[in-house]
């Protein structure tokens, strides 16, 4: 693998450095190159490909917006022994601590990112002798992404809709629910989600939703600092609501007040937002108990019935 890598990349030295990672999905080494350090992720899988795709995709999109750090990605290698390998930039990181405020206030701006570049852009339409065409703010209208983009190793559904409802019901709780289906065939769950995904709407009553690129995957495991300020890494992006972010955020801890203060001092909670943010959580809830057994079931009916009280 190591003259694959050497080959793709162009350089004559590949040190390993003795920094290596990883997590339930892929495993990570950082190398010396002639070009300097870097940070490799492998997997072995079939669909590592598609994975680490959408992974790059998300980091281009994040690190484009210039508002919170993320490894710059540099290059998805297909191995020949199957799997791929995906390089980026190696940052050295540690747990999250002394940034976290810093971090909700990036965090907000990465959200806003989107919005500033869509009021721009409806600006430049107004004012005399500026079209459409001319406009160089490439801001996004619709919800989805222009790759899959995989949340664990599971794909999701991320083709363009103009509504925020219909995109979070069918192409993120639908598709869970269907693999739920697949594999278990559980019928309290199909009850209670043929009900819920008729209130779902009600959730959204007098909230505007203006598409926001999200991180995607953003829970305590996926963020740190660096010597400069937080970063936030392993991401599964796409267009969508804000407060999608501080579904899995709240589910499993490495989040302090400080940084949903910062975060809300720019992002203020809209009415509703407790029970939306249950309706977040259950795709996650769901995500994790088609990648990891029914463990999670619990948590997912649960929240199904307390939002359909």
């Amino acid at each position: 693998m190591e003259a694959k890598l050497k080959k793709e990349l162009g350089t004559v030295m590949l040190r390993p450095t003795g920094h290596s990672g990883g997590g339930c999905i892929s495993e990570g080494q950082s190398y010396d190159t002639d070009g300097g350090r870097v940070f490799v992720k492998i997997n072995h899988k079939g669909e590592a490909k598609r994975m680490f795709d959408g992974e790059m995709a998300s980091l281009e999109a994040i690190v484009k917006t210039k508002t919170v750090k993320a490894p710059n990605p540099i290059k998805v290698i297909e191995l020949d022994r199957g799997g791929s390998a995906f390089v980026m930039e190696h940052v050295d990181m540690k747990s999250l601590s002394k940034f976290s405020k810093q971090l909700g206030e990036q965090l907000a701006d990465l959200h806003c990112h989107n919005k500033s570049r869509l009021e721009r852009s409806h600006k430049e339409q107004q004012t005399v002798g500026k079209g459409a065409a001319q406009s160089e703010v490439d801001a996004v209208e619709q919800f989805g992404f222009h790759v899959t983009t995989c949340c664990g190793y599971l794909p999701q559904k991320n083709d363009w809709q103009d509504d925020w409802v219909s995109f979070y019901s069918q192409q993120r709780l639908q598709h869970q629910i269907n693999m739920v289906e697949e594999s278990y065939g559980d019928r309290e769950a199909r009850e209670l989600w043929a009900q819920l995904q008729l209130k779902i709407p009600q959730l959204f009553k007098d909230v505007e939703v203006v598409p926001a690129l999200l991180h995607g995957d953003l829970w305590g495991g996926n963020v740190a600092e660096c010597a400069e300020g937080p970063v936030i890494f392993d991401p599964a992006s796409f267009y969508g609501h804000s407060e999608y972010e501080l579904g899995i955020a709240g589910m499993f801890g490495g989040f302090n007040s400080s940084f949903y203060s910062a975060y809300h001092a720019k992002i203020p909670q809209a009415i509703g937002f407790d029970k939306r943010n249950q309706l977040y959580q259950l795709f996650h809830y769901l995500n994790h108990w088609n990648h990891f057994g029914g463990g999670y079931r619990g948590s997912s009916v649960r929240i199904m019935k307390n939002l359909l009280k």
